[in-house]
């Protein structure tokens, strides 16, 4: 699997994953997998209403090891 950018909003309630990731987005190149690593149970789902609103790509999401959540999008524009 290729190489993805990782953004650690563990801690954070919403809305400030997806601010922080918006944030951080600017300066990723398009193509990019980015992972979000969260602990707010409602993130998956505002990430998936953030990637119908800003253009990037829903890849995915599943629980990690340690019980965190990991979301995947892909950077789709620059």
């Amino acid at each position: 699997m290729t190489d993805a950018i990782i953004i650690d909003t563990r801690g954070l309630s919403c809305p400030l994953p997806v601010l922080l990731a918006k944030k951080q987005l600017r300066a990723i190149a398009p193509g990019t997998l980015v992972r979000i690593l969260a602990t707010d149970p409602l993130a998956p789902e505002d990430f998936r209403d953030f990637c119908r609103v800003s253009g990037c790509a829903w890849v995915g999401s599943r629980e990690t090891e340690d019980g965190a959540l990991e979301i995947t999008i892909r950077q789709t524009e620059a």
